[in-house]
């Protein structure tokens, strides 16, 4: 692939959902390609990943989720827009639907995310390396404006903005997740004014759409990154994202957000993920073409034209 150098920043999301996934994920950070993980504080694994995190000094984010499980703020003790009758989420589409609708009320995701920032802080003892979304929900309409606003109070500077080139005409992808994955990108571009407007960043591309699951392999990865590419004037130095779900497969029932495991994490596609990640095709791939992992605390200076903005008042420790 020619053109600019690229640093790429290897996330694997989903951490704290099971024992089998995490051990997957720790495997594929020792090997050297998963550079950074999101976490899940309502996981069945929350406690024992953050102890992984610790032990091997993993760089760790939040995956912030309002749409598996059961919530970890105040609406575990009340109704709520949130949740089910049975006290759960809504689910991936079901929460979308109920955005869609106006049927859910924006101050109880505010409780929320602050809520699992603050469970992440009594699990790891600091603030998270970046805010992304688990299933996206952090690109939706009026979510993605309290969303940044709260990352903002809390000092968060980097999150995920999941709009992946191309995605749209990857033909390998069944109907069904080529139209989700073109609905996120809507969202994306949507959400891109109010991240700006509270001082967010994220990285110059984004890959993983395309690629996750079955469809992961060593030539979509490349090509992927190649699209990003394109237009991008020779000796610029990119940033790119490519969102991962390694592991071993989770076996019932253990796992899971307070529901028990979904299909997709029992299925083989987690395994295939980190084979994938762990081999050393991809990492050959990579090299040849001249990108260079990184963490999210990295890119800093690989981008030594761009300011940090102004300073914020942390909601970590408030004065």
């Amino acid at each position: 692939m020619a053109g600019p150098r690229v640093w790429l920043v290897v996330t694997a999301d989903d951490f704290g959902y099971c024992p089998r996934r995490d051990e997957g994920i720790v495997e594929a950070f020792l090997a050297g390609t998963v550079t950074s993980v999101s976490l899940l504080v309502n996981g069945a694994a929350a406690e024992s990943a953050a102890e992984l995190a610790r032990r091997h000094s993993i760089p760790t984010g939040l995956h912030a989720n309002l749409s598996e499980g059961r919530p970890v703020g105040p609406a575990r003790h009340s109704t709520s827009s949130l949740l089910s009758p049975e006290g759960f989420f809504l689910g991936k589409m079901g929460f979308r639907e109920a955005v869609a609708a106006g049927d859910v009320a924006l101050p109880q995701v505010r409780e929320e995310l602050e809520a699992q920032l603050s469970r992440f802080w009594e699990l790891l003892g600091r603030a998270p390396t970046h805010v992304d979304g688990h299933q996206h929900v952090h690109v939706l309409p009026g979510v993605c404006q309290v969303f940044a606003e709260v990352l903002q109070a809390y000092g968060v500077q980097f999150t995920r903005l999941p709009l992946e080139r191309g995605v749209g005409s990857c033909a390998w992808l069944e109907a069904p997740a080529r139209a989700f994955a073109c609905a996120v990108e809507r969202d994306s571009r949507a959400a891109v004014g109010s991240f700006l407007r509270h001082g967010l960043r994220w990285t110059d591309a984004f890959v993983g759409l395309s690629t996750c699951g079955r469809h992961m392999s060593a030539h979509r990865v490349c090509g992927a990154l190649a699209r990003a590419l394109e237009g991008i004037p020779a000796g610029h130095a990119l940033t790119v994202e490519l969102m991962a779900h390694p592991g071993y497969p989770s076996v019932p029932p253990a796992g899971g957000c307070g529901e028990g495991p979904d299909a997709f994490s029992c299925s083989w596609e987690r395994l295939h993920e980190l084979h994938i990640l762990t081999a050393p095709t991809l990492r050959a791939r990579l090299a040849q073409d001249g990108v260079q992992l990184c963490a999210w605390d990295d890119l800093d200076s690989k981008r030594p034209g761009e300011g940090r903005g102004s300073p914020v008042r942390s909601l970590w420790n408030p004065s």
